[in-house]
């Protein structure tokens, strides 16, 4: 994994800057040194302005559908149909066959655990109820009970699909998700007998995304819905949000070492970069900020030989040096306050 701090780099620049200082500003004090004192009026100056400094962390990330979701089989038979690998399916389509009849995909957060006919009542008829609805069946009304109603746009349901047509809708025939899925991998090949609890596909969501995996000192960095840049591998940089944030822990081989735990963060992409399937990315957080803040070039700090680090102000035709104190480093610049400093004044720079 790699990392890039802002103000690492900076912290080499002040070194240099610091030899530098002093020599310049000798043994004057350091709050105010005129310029006649031995400061020398600068070639070239720099304003002093007021921003949002945002100092970003670069961690190392891949491109994919996230985590694969196992399906298992809840029918026994035998496989006569899959997809193919990176298809979509969707909401009432089939994900597989078993004996030649369909797995049906519908939409929904609870888990089919009962077949459902007439009398029954639950927030699981509700949610089959919604689905047939969405798939354009009418004649009855979307609400928690299964009447015969239900029963008549099921077996009409059926009969579409090729089934029997019972107007009972059995355990393991509809399998549930959030939303469309990607079939990533067949766990069984066509032809293949399957059982109750048979693991048949893995599936993934059907969006691109970037994860990430940070070690528990970068915690703070996965804030979820916090904004973040993706460089993908053509250098193209793209604007992207934390969508979820998990902690997991690696067990460690050797039972004296231990666990491992890790920040895993999933990262969603307004617009998926297209031609992309998979690959390394690069991704920045906001590692701090700071709002309204006045600053100026880092270049423009001396480092006083009493400690600390200064600025030449530059009015006119006239230098002072005045001591500040920094805050936060960012892009090439740093955040500065004390010393009488106001936006817009001047401040000496390298030539």
């Amino acid at each position: 994994m790699s990392r890039k701090w802002t103000t690492a780099a900076v912290a080499g620049a002040l070194v240099a800057v610091g030899a530098t200082a002093f020599v310049l500003v000798g043994g004057l004090p350091a709050a105010e040194t005129p310029a006649a004192a031995g400061s020398s009026l600068a070639a070239v100056t720099a304003d002093v302005t007021k921003a949002t400094l945002i100092d970003k962390e670069s961690h190392d990330g891949s491109l994919g559908y996230g985590d694969a979701t196992a399906l298992a089989a809840r029918l026994s038979g035998t496989v006569t149909w899959m997809p193919t690998t990176g298809a979509t399916v969707k909401r009432g389509e089939s994900l597989y066959k078993v004996d030649s009849d369909p797995v049906v995909l519908m939409y929904g957060s609870m888990p089919a655990y009962r077949s459902l006919a007439s009398g029954d009542k639950g927030t699981d008829v509700k949610q089959l109820e919604k689905n047939l609805w969405a798939l354009g069946y009418r004649g009855f009304t979307v609400d928690s009970e299964y009447t015969s109603s239900t029963a008549d746009a099921v077996e009409q349901w059926q009969e579409d699909l090729g089934l029997e047509e019972t107007g009972t809708v059995e355990l393991g025939r509809v399998l549930f998700a959030s939303g469309p899925v990607r079939i990533a991998s067949h766990t069984v090949e066509k032809g293949a007998a399957v059982q109750l609890g048979t693991e048949v596909l893995q599936t993934t969501a059907t969006g691109r995304v970037a994860t990430v995996e940070l070690d528990v000192a970068d915690q703070r960095l996965a804030k979820k819905g916090a904004k973040v840049d993706v460089t993908l591998p053509d250098g193209t940089t793209v604007p992207a949000k934390i969508s979820g944030v998990e902690t997991t822990v690696e067990q460690a081989e050797n039972p004296n070492d231990d666990d491992v735990t890790k920040i895993q963060v999933t990262i969603a992409f307004s617009k998926a970069p297209a031609g992309l399937n998979e690959a390394s990315v690069a991704v920045l957080f906001v590692a701090s900020q700071r709002e309204n803040v006045l600053t100026v070039p880092v270049n423009a700090l001396l480092a006083l030989a009493e400690g600390g680090y200064g600025l030449q102000v530059v009015d006119g035709g006239a230098a002072r040096i005045v001591a500040v104190e920094t805050g936060l480093f960012a892009d090439g610049r740093v955040e500065v306050s004390g010393g009488g400093l106001a936006e817009g004044m001047k401040v000496g720079v390298p030539a």
